[in-house]
């Protein structure tokens, strides 16, 4: 597996047990945060910490996921598509989101090569992060 995430599109499959329900915030975070991005400065937003960390978790989470069996296909992957879609305004902000998904694909690529209680733990960890995270930027920037 590599993190390379400009491979071609293929159709997202929903995630099993509820997980896809948490992220389903992304998509509602990204789409305001654009809102709020017509308003701000073109490259720096209030909001870029949260973001590039929400980026580097679905990172984590495409590859762990994998890993453990999950099936999913690209589905995490896309779900970095669209937060790039209605965040990425300048090609600068596409490759911050960019090094940050694939920088927690790597990481994790990197410890783990086996799916172990540690990675599923990790990736319970990673979806309550990231949807507190979507959550917290849905509530901040209405």
């Amino acid at each position: 597996m590599t993190p390379v995430f400009n491979r071609p599109i293929s159709r997202p499959k929903p995630p099993r047990g509820g997980i896809g329900a948490a992220f389903t915030a992304i998509t509602i975070a990204a789409m305001l945060c654009g809102a709020v991005a017509a308003r701000a400065a073109p490259d720096i937003k209030p909001y870029d910490d949260k973001l590039l960390r929400l980026s580097e978790i679905i990172g984590a989470v495409h590859y762990l996921r994998e890993l453990c069996g999950a099936n999913e296909g690209q589905y995490w992957r896309d779900r970095m598509r669209d937060l790039m879609d209605a965040e990425a305004s300048s090609a600068l902000r596409r490759a911050r989101l960019t090094r940050a998904f694939n920088q927690g694909y790597r990481s994790y690529s990197r410890t783990y090569n086996t799916c172990s209680p540690s990675a599923q733990t990790a990736i319970t960890r990673f979806i309550t992060e990231g949807a507190q995270l979507s959550d917290g930027l849905v509530k901040a920037f209405p």
